[in-house]
């Protein structure tokens, strides 16, 4: 990376000039406490072990943290084997603990060289099983991604990249169907005919044989996309999904008080121009009452913590709650939607159709 330096330089600045966002509103002398650190994807292969430490101690130096936070750093396999190989004797993992990273996040999505090739991913099926056989040896809180509904992935295929998985004893998984996007070599061989296009029923055959296994194997089901053992949940993605305020620091992230979203500028010249301008590198916008009802909608739909009625009319009002009652009787009419304890969940039946469900029972033009 151009001016890497002065990259960490600018997200350490940016980390203290953001202090105050975590000062509680309702008083001025009270501090919210930072209960995860989560650094992003590809930060592995740009940042060396110094300068993430760095970056850790500018948080504790700025902010409350809890005693033990969740520190989470995400990665690709070909990052960790080949960062592995150029510390010698040293093991990437090692360094990464002994500075206070505690859970990784791995991007494996496949263990089949054909899958890898196909979704032109950088590293390859042996990287892959390296790098989790190297990886729980110091780490027991690892999360890897696997990606189901590939064109030619047979049921059987997939239930051996599950299998794969479970025998190194992973005590969390996320797994997405796969999306196609434009402009991509994956989209270029579906557009000239060389492979299928992914098919609804196949992904959602592979997403209940997920569901099985994984819940057969001792995984609570308790993201759409996300299965843990029990205290091995994410507690960054949790704290999400139930609406805690986070800090997004660096180009592109993204930031949510309870009120506002704010993003910072992609453009890395761009963010350093601003930091160096002791200006913040953001956009934000306030988040009106329906744009907060429908976030509560989709997060509390794709979670095991449901939707709270009583919540919906205490925050939203009875109209927001009428209007709730009257689109979701359609689906508990056909077994996708639930109401347990005032809670709305959907059903098994329902899980895999949850994202479209969740759009039918948005507050649309309404404000």
């Amino acid at each position: 990376m151009k001016k890497k330096d002065e990259m960490v330089l600018a997200i350490a600045k940016e980390i203290r000039m953001r202090k105050a966002e975590l000062l509680d509103s309702a008083r001025s002398d009270k501090v919210e406490i930072v209960e995860t650190i989560y650094f992003g994807g590809g930060t592995p292969s740009v940042l060396t072990t110094v300068e993430i430490q760095f970056l850790i101690d500018a948080v504790y130096e700025n902010y409350d943290v809890i005693g033990n936070p969740e520190i989470t750093i995400e990665a690709n396999p070909d990052d960790l084997v080949g960062l592995s190989l150029r510390a010698e004797s040293r093991s990437i993992f090692e360094d990464d603990r002994k500075i206070g990273i505690n859970r990784l996040s791995i991007g494996i999505q496949s263990f089949f060289e054909e899958d890898l090739q196909l979704m032109n991913r950088a590293h390859n099926s042996a990287e892959a099983k390296k790098c989790l056989e190297e990886a729980t040896k110091y780490f027991d809180n690892i999360s890897l991604d696997l990606i189901y509904g590939i064109p030619g992935m047979s049921n059987e295929k997939w239930k051996q990249n599950i299998e794969t998985a479970l025998s190194f004893g992973i005590p969390h998984i996320s797994s997405y169907a796969l999306t196609v996007e434009p402009k991509t070599a994956l989209n270029k061989l579906i557009q000239t005919g060389k492979i299928a296009s992914p098919r609804d029923e196949v992904a959602e055959e592979h997403f209940q044989i997920l569901v099985e296994m994984l819940e057969k194997n001792g995984f609570v089901h308790y993201e759409l996309s996300n299965f843990g053992k029990e205290n091995y949940f994410s507690k960054n993605n949790s704290a999400y999904w139930l609406g805690k305020k986070y800090i997004g620091i660096g180009p592109s992230a993204h930031s949510y008080d309870g009120v506002s979203r704010s993003w910072n500028v992609a453009n890395n010249s761009l963010y350093l121009k601003y930091l160096e301008e002791d200006k913040l590198a953001s956009e934000s916008e306030i988040l009106s009452k329906s744009d907060r009802y429908n976030e509560y909608i989709m997060t509390g739909l794709r979670t095991i913590w449901g939707v709270s009625l009583d919540r919906i009319e205490t925050e939203f009002g009875k109209d927001y709650l009428d209007y709730l009652h009257k689109q979701m009787q359609k689906f508990i009419d056909d077994n996708l939607l639930i109401v347990e304890n005032n809670i709305l969940k959907p059903t098994p039946k329902g899980k895999f159709l949850t994202d479209g469900i969740a759009s039918d029972l948005f507050y649309l033009n309404l404000e």
